[in-house]
C-alpha cells in the first residue's frame, strides 16, 4: 500500500510485471531452409511442393521422413531423387547409402532443375467469368445435383513457394552436380566388422551409423558443435533399407531372426539426427513385410511416414476412374513437434501423379461426367441382352415340345 503513489522507478523491483515485450530470437540463416510458422521448426523443401503443404511446410531438420516403397519401386526411387536433388540446387551437402545401385548411379539420375517461372505450379482453374460467350457455357453441361457444390480444389499448394520445380525427362548437369559435396556408403564395398554377440543390430546398419557419425562429426554438423557463419545441412538419403541386400531377413520370413535390427537402427539414427543440422529420407519395401506389428513400430520410430501404392500392374491402371493418376498415397505418421497435437491433412483420399515436369499430390477427385460413357455403354449392353433374351425366348417357345 505505501508503494501506491510513488513513481514506477521507485517502486521495488519485484513488484515489477512479468510480461516483457517479444523479440525475435536469432535463428540460424542457412540456404534452402526457412522456419516454420507453425512451431517454430527450421524445415527444407523435399522438392516436391506438394509433399511440403502435406508435411506441414516441409521436412524439420533432426527429423526421419519414412517413405513406404511402391511394387516396382519407382515413385518412391523418384521421390527420394527430388530430395537429393533439391540438397543439390540448395548448396546442401549430401549423404546416399544404398546397397544394390551405387550411389554414384542415383546421383546421375538426379533431375534437371527449372529455373524459370514458366513451369511453377499453376494455381486451381477459376470458375468460368459470366462474361464468355454462352455457347463455352452450354458446352459444359452439369447433373443438376452437381450445380450448387463448391469447386474442389484438386492441387496441394500453399501460398508461398518453397523449393524448386525439376525437369524429369532431363538430367541435372554434371556441372551442378559436381559442385555439391556428396558422402557416398555403398555397401559391397564397404567392410564391415563382425557386431558383439549382444547385440540386436546387423553388422551393415552398425557400419552405416558408424559412417553417419563420422561425417556429422568431422564436417560439423553436430550441434555441440562452435557456431560459425557456414552451417549447412546434410541431407541423408537411405535406399531400400530392411531390404535382403542389407543382410536383413524381414523381407524373406514370416519370423525374421533379424526383427529388431531395424528398429534399433532407427532409434540410433533419430538420436543422432536430434542433435544435428541433418535430415533424412529413408525408403523400405514395406509391402514384402508380412509382421503388421513390426511395421508398426518402425512407423513409429520415424516422424513423418507416407506409403505409396501404385497403379502399375493392377486392375486401376486400365480404369477409366483413375486414368488421370499413377498411384495413391497414404499418410501414415504427421510430426507433432514442438506442440502437443499434430496437424493432420484435411484430406485422406491423396493421389499422385508423375507429368513431365513435376510429381504432384493431389486430393482424389472422380470425374463426374464418367456417368455418361457408364450411361452410354450400359445402354448398349442392355440393348444387346435384350435382343438375345428375345432371340433365346422365341427360339425356346418354338421348340417347348422338346423339352418334355
Amino acid at each position: 500500500m505505501s508503494s501506491v503513489g510513488k513513481p514506477s522507478a521507485e517502486r521495488s523491483p519485484f513488484n515489477n510485471t512479468s510480461f516483457q515485450k517479444k523479440t525475435r530470437s536469432k535463428l540460424i540463416s542457412i540456404p534452402g531452409t526457412r522456419p516454420s510458422v507453425q512451431n517454430g521448426q527450421l524445415l527444407v523443401s523435399t522438392g516436391v511442393t506438394s509433399l511440403d503443404y502435406l508435411l506441414g511446410g516441409g521436412l524439420a531438420v533432426g527429423t526421419v521422413l519414412l517413405i513406404e516403397e511402391d511394387r516396382y519401386d519407382s515413385y518412391s526411387r523418384m521421390i527420394l531423387k527430388y530430395f537429393l536433388a533439391e540438397g543439390v540446387v540448395c548448396r546442401h551437402e549430401l549423404y546416399v547409402a544404398a546397397a544394390q545401385d551405387n550411389p554414384d548411379d542415383i546421383l546421375q539420375e538426379l533431375p534437371a532443375p527449372i529455373l524459370d517461372d514458366v513451369a511453377m505450379h499453376k494455381p486451381a482453374e477459376q470458375p468460368r467469368l459470366s462474361r464468355e460467350p454462352p455457347d463455352a457455357l452450354d458446352a459444359m453441361k452439369i447433373a443438376w445435383r452437381y450445380q450448387n457444390l463448391p469447386k474442389v480444389q484438386t492441387a496441394l499448394a500453399s501460398s508461398s513457394r518453397f523449393g524448386h520445380y525439376y525437369d524429369v525427362s532431363k538430367t541435372m548437369e554434371p556441372e551442378i552436380r559436381q559442385a555439391a559435396k556428396c558422402h557416398r556408403f555403398y555397401l559391397p564395398e564397404h567392410p564391415t566388422q563382425s557386431s558383439p554377440p549382444h547385440s540386436t543390430m546387423l553388422e551393415s546398419y552398425s557400419a552405416l551409423l558408424k559412417s553417419l557419425q563420422e561425417v556429422i562429426n568431422r564436417e560439423g554438423f553436430d550441434v555441440a558443435a562452435p557456431m560459425s557463419n557456414s552451417r549447412n545441412i546434410l541431407r541423408i538419403g537411405l535406399h531400400s533399407l530392411g531390404s535382403a541386400l542389407w543382410g536383413d531377413d524381414l523381407c524373406c520370413h514370416d519370423n525374421p531372426k533379424n526383427g529388431r535390427a531395424l528398429t534399433t537402427f532407427l532409434y540410433g539414427l533419430r538420436a543422432l539426427l536430434r542433435s544435428s543440422l541433418s535430415v533424412a529420407v529413408v525408403t523400405l519395401p514395406s509391402h514384402l513385410i508380412q509382421d503388421r506389428a513390426l511395421m508398426g513400430s518402425i512407423t513409429r520410430l520415424c516422424d513423418n511416414a507416407i506409403a505409396l501404392e501404385s497403379f502399375k500392374g493392377s486392375e486401376r491402371e486400365t480404369n477409366p476412374l483413375y486414368k488421370d493418376y499413377h498411384g495413391l498415397i497414404h499418410v501414415r505418421q504427421v510430426p507433432h513437434l514442438n506442440c502437443l497435437a499434430s496437424k493432420l491433412p484435411d484430406h485422406k483420399d491423396l493421389a499422385f501423379k508423375l507429368k513431365r515436369k513435376q510429381f504432384s499430390i493431389e486430393r482424389l477427385h472422380l470425374p463426374p461426367d464418367l456417368s455418361d460413357t457408364v450411361s452410354r455403354v450400359s445402354r448398349g449392353e442392355l440393348a444387346g441382352a435384350t435382343t438375345a433374351a428375345s432371340a433365346c425366348g422365341s427360339g425356346s417357345s418354338g421348340n417347348k415340345h422338346l423339352d418334355f
